[in-house]
């Protein structure tokens, strides 16, 4: 066995019907008394679900903003840290999927350490190390609603996306990992269907690439193949019925989201990331697409954790797994194809140059090198 290190953060996770005043004791227990949720448009207009939980956040509720956009765009990071001085708030509520989540965290960040996020952000040098500044500030406490099944609940890294560059601000604060989370099924019930299903295929491939990983360790490992199993028996539905199996998928997502913590990803994570901002598409519409032919690029790199992952999905190969991913994306109404999703060709180029610069990349079995194998990559699934 290699040697490893496996540090864990506490959590508290509370699911059922009941998480919601639960949550709401976490926050007497933790001494907050001004809560500000954070949202999306379509949950912040008088939705069922915000009702239920201001009803249980009680007078500690201090208010809604309901701003939050996909990926997270830094100008909206930035009204969103403004909201929450003027409603002097001391602790978050995210609600929402993952954008609403990082928009929460980023915002505390912003709020605490200034508008430049560009120079919190982490960065890589040119031998590939990593840097992170260290955010000092104290940052406002975060709790978690989770209305997808987003690995986002669980963590402490927070990606922004700077619109002016279409480029990722990959900000790390322990101290923005949420101090709770309440997995409560009407929440869950309130997403639509494609981004339950979006959600969860991306939860699916975080977990697969971090099995697969060169940093994963035998505890990071158990929470990812455990992940893998849910999700498995949540997707062996038809399509229509998985959205009624929201609390496996988001349990799964909180274990992939630890797991990964200790682990790293690899090229179908770093594809996704390149195109989706730049083109307004999820993650796991793009990682439905990156990767079965992600696993046949890391296959003789990593056949034993491969072979483990297949197992876990009940296949008994590697291309065997691959055949199932296939079918599922299928039964799905998945693109199978980037050309599907309205990407065009001539983004092929910037997207493997953009691609080859993400940090995740390190974590990938099959060491890189250059751009030029994740263009191949996208010329495949283009």
């Amino acid at each position: 066995m290699k040697d490893f290190s496996h540090v864990s953060d506490p959590l508290r996770l509370h699911q059922g019907a009941k998480a919601l005043d639960r949550l709401a004791r976490e926050m007497d227990r933790a001494g907050f008394s001004r809560a500000v949720v954070m949202t999306g448009a379509s949950l912040g207009q008088h939705h069922p679900v915000l009702q239920r939980l201001q009803e249980a956040l009680g007078d500690r509720f201090a208010g809604v903003w309901s701003g939050v956009r996909p990926h997270s765009p830094l100008p909206t990071v930035l009204e969103a840290a403004k909201a929450l001085d003027a409603h002097k708030a001391d602790c978050v509520v995210a609600l929402g999927g993952g954008s609403a989540i990082v928009t929460a965290r980023a915002a505390a960040i912003a709020l605490a350490e200034g508008d430049d996020l560009a120079a919190l952000a982490t960065r890589m040098d040119a031998d590939g190390k990593l840097h992170s500044p260290k955010l000092q500030a104290p940052k406002l406490a975060q709790f978690v609603v989770p209305t997808t099944p987003t690995t986002a609940m669980v963590k402490a890294g927070t990606a922004v996306l700077d619109p002016d560059s279409s480029s990722r601000l990959a900000l790390f604060d322990p101290k923005t990992r949420a101090q709770a989370v309440a997995i409560d099924p009407s929440a869950l019930a309130s997403a639509p269907l494609p981004l339950v299903l979006d959600a969860g295929f991306n939860t699916l491939t975080l977990a697969i690439e971090g099995v697969i990983s060169r940093g994963v360790d035998p505890f990071a490992e158990a929470f990812l193949l455990q992940a893998i199993r849910l999700i498995a028996a949540a997707f062996d539905h038809p399509a229509e019925e998985v959205a009624g199996y929201g609390a496996e998928l988001a349990v799964a997502a909180a274990l992939a989201g630890r797991g990964t913590d200790h682990a790293g990803a690899g090229v179908a994570t770093v594809l996704a990331h390149a195109l989706g901002a730049r083109f307004d598409l999820g993650h796991g519409a793009l990682n439905a697409v990156f990767l079965p032919e992600a696993l046949r690029f890391n296959a003789q790199a990593a056949p034993e954790a491969l072979l483990r992952v297949a197992q876990a999905f009940e296949c008994s190969s590697t291309q065997a797994l691959i055949g199932k991913l296939d079918e599922l994306r299928a039964r799905f109404g998945m693109a199978a194809r980037l050309r599907d999703l309205g990407v065009p060709e001539n983004a092929l180029g910037d997207a493997s140059e953009i691609a080859v610069k993400d940090w995740f990349l390190l974590g990938n079995p099959r060491k890189v090198e250059g751009a030029q194998p994740l263009r191949e990559i996208l010329d495949k699934v283009w």
